[in-house]
């Protein structure tokens, strides 16, 4: 019987991070501070980010130990599987070999706790009694749900109108595991009151419940802002998909010559994206794209400059591809990549001729989704389905 899944043991499961600031050919612009406009310094976060989480933001250090207690949560749905994707091979009548990460094993079914669990951790760390956040399609709020129930913390999520009204069950495993889940935008802030009084029927974005959490955060010394996506701790912590992945394609003897990932903000592509990134900044010929919706290109048609992660413009100004802080993306049901920005060090990896990015319409993509759900069995996120669909 041929090999179908490639799984590692607990033991195999990475013990540090991988942090590519250490390898960027030509490293990479600041923050800069909303008010001055200067380069933000680990004061200027310390309002928002507990200063354990600032300091990986920050580091050129390569490698990051990953604590016990983090392991140990880890191992509750990792190392994840990779699986060869013989049947769709064969519906694509292909001769390319595909293997795809399942990053879907996870309680709250996504990538996104490997970095709720950290961000969790360290908050805890610190003394924080509340984290905000926010969440578009809902995996990033369910995620910190899950994880801020594991260490004892409080949890609130703006989570964007349109993908509230869509995903109600989304809602509920936020409210299950212990979370106060809030459609934005809201009466609840200052910024989300304003928004309503100039667009009262706002389907709502990333950008806008962005800025109602950090409002929130910066109102309260106890309370600390997560962010599911786009900074350099994040893209850290998610590296672990892409270092188990090198072990397992190991396992199957092969290396790969396409990496495909989608792209909203960021995190899920460069997790999987950044340990094979290394490889070709040190000569390795290997070609990574990342793909995203044509209803929110930003990485194909923003330019690259600096601008504010939220819309009423709380947040430092990040250097990335952006379609502008004001832009509200169509209400596709891909939430998840209804971002106008990109993570800084994904736009700086496209820049420097690392990675390559596409677009692609909505109706392909479920084309795309329906073909690999009646080939593999697993009915992929739309989000996923852009990934699937440029395979």
């Amino acid at each position: 019987m041929r090999t179908k899944k490639y799984v590692l043991s607990d033991q195999d499961m990475p013990r540090q991070w991988y942090n590519i600031m250490a390898d960027l050919p030509n490293g990479m612009e600041p923050p800069l501070h909303p008010g001055t406009g200067q380069p933000c310094g680990p004061e200027d976060l310390a309002p928002i980010f507990p200063m354990n989480l600032i300091e990986q933001e920050v580091s050129t250090q390569r490698w990051i130990d990953i604590p016990e207690e983090i392991l140990e949560k880890y191992a509750i749905w990792r190392p994840s599987p990779l699986y060869r994707a013989y049947s769709l091979e064969k519906a694509l009548d292909t001769p390319a070999k595909i293997f795809f990460k399942n990053e879907g094993v996870s309680p709250a079914g996504s990538h996104k706790p490997n970095t709720a669990i950290a961000q969790a951790y360290y908050n805890k760390m610190a003394g924080t009694k509340k984290i905000t956040t926010e969440t578009g399609a809902g995996q990033w709020g369910s995620a910190l749900s899950m994880c801020c129930s594991f260490f004892g913390i409080e949890c609130k999520v703006f989570m964007v109108k349109i993908s509230y009204n869509q995903k109600p069950y989304r809602r509920l495993m936020m409210e299950t595991w212990g979370a106060n889940c809030t459609a934005s935008p809201s009466t609840e802030t200052a910024a989300g009151r304003s928004i309503l009084e100039k667009y009262p029927d706002s389907p709502g974005s990333l950008g806008m419940a962005i800025s109602e959490a950090v409002e929130e955060a910066v109102s309260d010394e106890n309370t600390k802002y997560a962010l599911g996506s786009v900074l350099n701790h994040v893209m850290i912590h998610q590296s672990i998909i892409g270092l188990e992945a090198k072990k397992q394609m190991e396992m199957a003897g092969a290396y790969p010559d396409v990496i495909i990932g989608s792209a909203g903000g960021g995190s899920n592509f460069a997790g999987l994206s950044f340990p094979f990134a290394l490889d070709k900044i040190n000569g390795k010929e290997i070609d990574i794209i990342a793909v995203e919706p044509t209803s929110c290109p930003t990485l194909t048609r923003g330019p690259f400059a600096y601008d504010f992660g939220d819309t009423v413009q709380m947040t430092p100004m990040l250097p990335m591809h952006t379609l502008g802080h004001n832009f509200v993306p169509a209400p596709i049901h891909a939430g998840g990549l209804r971002y106008h920005g990109m993570a800084p060090l994904v736009s700086q990896l496209v820049l420097d001729g690392i990675i390559r990015a596409e677009s692609i319409h909505q109706m392909e993509t479920f084309k795309a989704g329906i073909t690999f759900a009646r080939s593999e069995g697993y009915i992929p996120a739309p989000e996923c389905n852009h990934a699937i669909a440029i395979t």
